[in-house]
């Protein structure tokens, strides 16, 4: 272990053996670094590690604290294991069979895809969806058809800027949601039969378009707090024929995992090298916890290699599903492609999202967000130490909305699913984030509702079902 490592293990042990009690200051940067014989950055190194792991959180001017719920915990899981070979995938049958079942609203939703609508300004978009068809010109319902709004291009250009990104309007093009950019990104560098290197766990619907596409996989480990397996992709890389990576650095689904900015470096330096493009997956992008953004791998693109994609759909407009790719040297491609597929997003749905970003207050909303979001996270791990046995691990990302469990290896995921919805609860089961279908002990929850007696009645019948294997 690295010696802020250590220092944040002897934190963290102090927190779950209650000398340092829940809603209690931690030793500040200058008292730890005096007490411990440490230096300043060593402090900050571990206390930003206790923050990703949830056991502290820090507070304007006023230092560290011991989170409220921080004091009893699962244990976190460990590196996944990825497919050694390369996959055929086969997984929509059984995802579709999942999903289907999730749409009853009485369900309580731990098994949804997206946050509460109670979170989002639906309102405030609403008039400014009025405000800009009044103000729309009508040559730009053409003009802009294929590429999208030009008023919303330049707001997610403006943002890029804010992050220290320079992409020009012109490299946009704005999509149906983020599955159609992803889509696309896909088309563009990919044939039939081709190899795709995936992370495993991955999002399902990643799995549900490779199938579609025809495209075969080779599964890579993530460890559940800091991503993918560097070692294990060069391997990969200098292995098989792979002619594109899907890949989400940030917060990724399900485990909600997070490259450092160190590995989206040395990521890129792998692509470089073996000038494989990386369609990089970035929809919870504004959801991290914490004050400082984190910054996507295309920050390092200097040769046009990543495709990147993002959405308004989990962290504003759910509903309008409207995305866009910034596609670097594939970008006219993949604006060919979509004038050749749907054409256009919805433009009433583009110009009530231009004006928002404009005039509504957005990174208002963003905070709110990710202090709902925070709150609710630590709701459900606090309740998961409560009612689950205490050999389940769990992740404790440092933003989205999803938790990853890790149940014993005699708990079948499937099976808890059908019983749990027969109670009324939905999950998202393992095995559906497989190409090969493994992780059938695991189950992703979300928790990206507001938190009620409601949920927590149902992780205490969650618990009392995981009894009963």
């Amino acid at each position: 272990m690295k010696r802020y490592e250590r220092f944040a293990e002897e934190i963290s042990e102090l927190i779950r053996s209650g000398v340092l009690a829940p809603g209690e200051r931690v030793p500040s940067v200058r008292q730890a670094s005096r007490h411990y014989a440490i230096s300043p950055s060593t402090v900050f190194q571990a206390y930003y590690l206790l923050e990703k792991q949830g056991l502290i959180v820090a507070r304007p001017r006023s230092g560290y604290f011991v989170r409220e719920q921080a004091q009893r915990f699962l244990n976190e899981p460990e590196m996944t294991q990825g497919h050694p070979e390369t996959a055929d995938i086969a997984v929509s049958e059984l995802a579709f069979s999942v999903l289907g079942s999730l749409q009853d609203v009485d369900t309580v939703p731990f098994g949804s895809a997206f946050p509460s609508p109670e979170l989002f300004p639906l309102q405030r978009l609403a008039r400014s969806m009025t405000k800009g068809l009044r103000e729309l010109s009508p040559n730009a319902i053409i003009t802009d058809m294929t590429a999208g709004d030009t008023d919303l291009r330049r707001q997610i250009s403006l943002r890029y800027r804010l992050a220290g990104m320079h992409l020009p309007p012109q490299e946009l093009v704005v999509t149906n949601g983020a599955m159609e950019a992803l889509n696309l990104g896909f088309q563009c560098v990919t044939q039939p039969g081709d190899l795709v290197a995936i992370e495993s766990p991955a999002f399902y619907a990643s799995l549900q378009v490779l199938e579609r596409l025809k495209l075969r996989a080779v599964e890579i480990p993530v460890h559940p707090r800091e991503g993918i397996d560097l070692d294990k992709l060069a391997d990969s890389l200098a292995k098989h024929p792979i002619k594109a990576c899907w890949f989400m650095s940030h917060l990724q689904n399900p485990l909600g995992a997070s490259l450092s900015e160190a590995k989206k470096q040395a990521l890129y330096g792998l692509l470089k090298q073996y000038q494989v493009p990386l369609i990089e997956d970035d929809v919870y992008a504004e959801l991290y916890f914490g004050a400082k953004p984190p910054v996507p791998v295309k920050h390092f693109d200097d040769e046009g290699l990543v495709i990147h994609c993002g959405s308004f759909s989990k962290c504003l407009a759910p509903g309008y599903r409207v995305g866009w790719v910034a596609g670097g040297r594939y970008a006219e491609s993949i604006s060919r492609l979509k004038l050749m597929t749907t054409i256009s997003p919805s433009v009433p749905a583009q110009v009530a999202i231009a004006d928002y970003l404009q005039h509504g207050g957005y990174d208002r909303h963003l905070r709110k967000l990710r202090l709902a979001l925070e709150s609710q996270q630590a709701q459900m791990l606090a309740a998961a130490a409560r009612y689950f046995s205490a050999d389940t691990r769990a992740t404790r990302p440092a933003g989205g909305y999803f938790l990853w469990f890790e149940f014993p290896r005699q708990v079948d995921s499937l099976r808890l699913f059908q019983m749990a919805l027969a109670q009324g609860i939905s999950i998202a089961p393992g095995p559906i984030f497989s190409a090969t279908q493994g992780y059938r002990h695991c189950a992703r929850l979300s928790c990206g509702h507001p938190w009620t007696s409601r949920s927590e009645e149902a992780m205490a019948l969650l618990g009392r079902l995981l009894t009963s294997f």
